[in-house]
């Protein structure tokens, strides 16, 4: 939950200031679980969060840590090759086991535009050493936050899918429209079944109401809808037909590992946590329609035919 750019940091959590002393610290970590408590009339997911920021900054050596990570003004400076580089660009994959057929750039279109902002938001003429830097990043505005959190769980939806192996072909980055961020993220097609894949970081819990996702970060968005009515657009140009729908959210901001939310039009939707992800794609989505044989190669063939990139 504390490495999304989006996400508040430990100090926040604890509602103090990353200067603190260890003493004031403990205090309000102590306060904040009460207040948190669910048998006090807390919520439940906060007093988790407030667990999980006390095992981050609540002892002297994995509080500098942290501080080192996080970029918290004062903090030691890390040591050679000790440096976070979590948001930073994936390395390139060196081993040699097969991979599933991936086309496209994952998180691509808004690494881009999450470069050209920062540097934009920092000012004409402003250095910008390392856009990466926790520091910078997050004093940006959510926006610009958000930007960045999109193009890594892109990244993260990604490696899962390519170590499924070689009987799944991924396409990345799908075109829908004029507007490159009017997109599908992910068009994956495996023996069980085609799926049309979201990869979203809200920066916190989330809930669901009639079909779609909600929360306080989400505003008036409704991704499962916008979703949808990505999918149809490519299904109708590639002659194809969606076997489901899924949303992929991080881990921590949601209840359960997979959460099915009826179907549209036919087509099932579910949201499932990044570490469900895999099981969910090999097993199918309930009530997707398996493809094999002949098949498989054929809807392969009109969306390789037919998909353009952002």
């Amino acid at each position: 939950m504390f490495d999304s750019p989006l996400s508040a940091s430990a100090y926040e959590i604890l509602d103090v200031d990353p200067t603190v002393d260890d003493v004031e610290l403990r205090r309000a970590y102590r306060l904040r679980l009460r207040q948190t408590h669910p048998d006090t009339g807390g919520d439940a997911a906060m007093f988790i969060q407030v667990q999980r920021a006390w095992e981050l900054v609540g002892t002297v050596e994995s509080r500098a840590a942290y501080d080192r990570r996080s970029g918290v003004a004062g903090a030691t400076a890390a040591e050679p090759g000790t440096e976070w580089s979590g948001w930073r660009p994936p390395a390139a994959r060196t081993d040699t086991r097969p991979r599933a057929r991936s086309y496209g750039h994952p998180g691509g279109w808004r690494r881009e535009r999450y470069l050209v902002l920062i540097r934009e938001w920092a000012g004409r003429g402003v250095e910008v050493p390392d856009p990466y830097d926790p520091a910078l990043v997050r004093s940006a505005p959510r926006d610009l936050r958000r930007m960045l959190a999109d193009a890594l769980a892109e990244e993260a939806t990604a490696r899962t899918v390519s170590d499924l192996g070689m009987g799944f072909t991924v396409w990345h980055d799908v075109a829908v429209g004029a507007d490159a961020d009017d997109k599908l993220d992910h068009v994956v097609l495996g023996p069980s079944g085609l799926y049309g894949v979201m990869s979203e970081d809200f920066g916190g819990v989330v809930g669901f109401r009639r079909g779609e996702i909600t929360g306080p970060s989400l505003g008036t968005r409704a991704p499962v809808t916008a979703a949808l009515r990505r999918m149809r657009i490519v299904a109708k140009a590639a002659r194809v037909r969606f076997g489901g729908a899924i949303i992929v959210l991080p881990d921590d901001d949601l209840a359960q590992a997979v959460t099915p939310l009826g179907t549209s039009r036919g087509v099932p939707v579910v949201v499932v946590r990044r570490s469900a992800l895999a099981m969910v794609l090999r097993q199918g989505v309930p009530q997707a329609r398996a493809i094999g044989g002949n098949e498989l190669f054929d809807v392969r063939t009109r969306l390789q035919q037919t998909v353009r990139f952002v």
